[in-house]
């Protein structure tokens, strides 16, 4: 898979008149940001299919104290919410 690079700003109206060639260039592993004047509101990217989660995945591998909603005192008192 190529390494991804930004290589060039374009404006909105360039993007919209240059979409198919911008899409080929995104494919090839390029970045490409879109702006609104000088200010980058966008960024063209290839879509990549994610890998799904499955639940459960990670059982037995997090563990979780019984008291982890427990308040802690020393947090508290830095908070100034108890004295």
């Amino acid at each position: 898979m190529p390494e991804k690079w930004v290589s060039e700003a374009v404006t909105v109206t360039e993007a919209k008149t240059q979409l198919s060639s911008l899409i080929e260039r995104v494919s090839d592993g390029e970045e490409i940001v879109i702006r609104r004047g000088q200010r980058p509101v966008a960024k063209l990217v290839a879509y990549r299919e994610g890998t799904r989660r499955v639940p459960g995945d990670l059982a037995g591998r997090i563990w979780m104290s019984d008291d982890f909603d427990e308040p802690d005192e020393e947090l508290e008192r830095l908070f100034g919410t108890r004295d």
